[in-house]
């Protein structure tokens, strides 16, 4: 072939009788990674490099290591392409390639990326391989142990593997937040007729949905902590709407308003230190607020007669943007986190724009929701240069943008299938992909 091919090697030693997902009472953890990382592979003439990544071979015949087996394999390959570092030979052209038994007879005359699974004792030992197919040599390799099951050890051989080869941080091990009705249920009490929403999680790719909430009341607006161990949300609960945090390995449940107005939209400032929301206490116009992660020190950002809502925190932790309609209809403005300086507008050619969101690092820019239309679409606005660009383009209304980690993907709520559910897009608008499919579900928010 005139290409240079990779043949990436994913050893995996699976030792356990039984493969059990870590409880959602504890955080996944990465089991001990002896590692051996050789180079950084590249492709030829600027093109991204060429692999290939076939089922792994079961050493032991007993259906669970089969069905491990292709379990990482797939999962890897489809977390491999979703950031498109790498050129890969379709999963369906496999079978023509004569199958190896094991590491010692990969047919380096063909392409190939190839893992052994083997049962044996208790646990899990994964052994990742990345093989070069001209030299034979090794790349990339890195050896992971426990008990986990084969998607969580595919998203941390993905993560590695697009760190040590491609030197980008992965989001195969990121989750999404999200509220739902997918329950079906109604509020009792003097509000009956309102719909109950849960919090729900997810992987980055939509498996594994599960709630965190199951008070049977409206949840709304959650947000991530930094550490992706907790999650801010709105919940009316207790009557009028309040923050709540849901320590979610912890199982502990903290009121961080109570007594003070309605108080919404949470947003964790980078640190984790302090939450930014919206209040009306004080019988004001709902207004910007800050506060430590606890409920104490609360500070007013915003003292005017205007709308002022929605926040989300700069990279920094020094800025905050927000929502106002003190123009007319909403725009979106920015104002230093200490309260200090001036209010400056940021969307000018908008008639109306909506729930910022501020990209991580590298990037600088703020993806929101603008009316075009019958409907809404992402946008998204470059703080440097102040171009704008486009994402969705009226199929159905698309609102509530958040940003990957890694600020090249985003997820957010669009009606295009029908009822409302969450998709991710690419920073350029490509690679679209639906989350949810139950119920109607909106408001995402990405872990870091």
């Amino acid at each position: 072939m005139k290409r240079t091919l990779l043949a990436v090697a994913l050893a995996a030693l699976v030792t356990a009788t039984h493969a059990q997902q870590p409880p959602p009472q504890q955080p996944p953890q990465p089991p001990p990674q002896p590692t051996d990382v050789v180079t950084t592979i590249s492709g030829e003439g600027g093109q991204p490099p060429r692999i290939a990544v076939p089922d792994f071979i079961a050493l032991s015949k007993d259906a669970e290591t089969i069905a491990m087996a292709k379990q990482i394999s797939q999962v890897l390959f489809d977390d491999l392409v979703f950031e498109r570092e790498f050129s890969f030979i379709p999963r369906d052209v496999y079978a023509s390639i004569p199958a190896a038994t094991s590491l010692a007879d990969i047919p380096f005359d063909r392409w190939l990326v190839i893992g052994t699974v083997e049962k044996t004792g208790n646990g899990f030992k994964v052994d990742a391989r990345m093989f070069h197919v001209r030299t034979r040599q090794a790349p990339f390799g890195k050896e992971y142990s426990g008990t986990a099951n084969g998607r969580l050890y595919a998203h941390h051989i993905a993560d590695d593997l697009h760190k040590s080869q491609r030197d980008l941080r992965g989001v195969a091990l990121t989750r999404l937040t999200f509220t739902s009705d997918r329950d079906g249920q109604r509020m009792s009490g003097t509000i009956e007729n309102r719909g109950v929403k849960e919090i729900y999680i997810s992987d980055y790719d939509g498996d594994n949905q599960r709630p965190v909430t199951t008070g049977r009341t409206l949840n709304i607006t959650p947000s991530w902590s930094p550490d992706a161990r907790s999650i801010a949300y709105t919940s009316y609960r207790r009557g009028p709407g309040n923050i709540f945090i849901s320590n979610i390995f912890q199982g502990t449940l903290e009121e961080v308003t109570k007594n003070a107005g309605e108080n919404w939209l949470p947003a964790f400032s980078p640190d984790g230190n302090r939450i930014c929301f919206s209040s009306t206490r004080g019988g004001t116009s709902a207004q910007v607020y800050v506060m430590n992660r606890d409920g104490s020190n609360v500070r007013r950002l915003t003292n005017d007669k205007w709308i002022n809502t929605t926040p989300t925190w700069s990279p920094s932790g020094n800025q905050i943007a927000f929502v106002s309609d003190r123009t007319g209809a909403p725009q979106i403005y920015t104002i230093d986190a200490d309260g200090l300086g001036q209010v400056t507008r940021v969307t000018t050619s908008e008639s109306y724009a909506d729930r910022p969101a501020w990209s991580p690092p590298p990037f600088n820019a703020i993806a929101y929701t603008a009316r075009t239309g019958p409907g809404n679409d992402i946008k998204t606005i470059d703080m440097v240069t102040q171009k704008v660009t486009q994402l969705t383009f009226g199929e159905g209304t698309n609102e509530s943008p958040s940003w990957a980690p890694n600020g090249r993907h985003l997820a957010f709520m669009s009606t295009r299938s029908g009822k409302s559910q969450i998709f991710t897009i690419s920073r350029t608008g490509q690679d679209l992909r639906q989350i949810t499919r139950v119920g109607n579900n909106a408001q995402p928010n990405w872990s870091r």
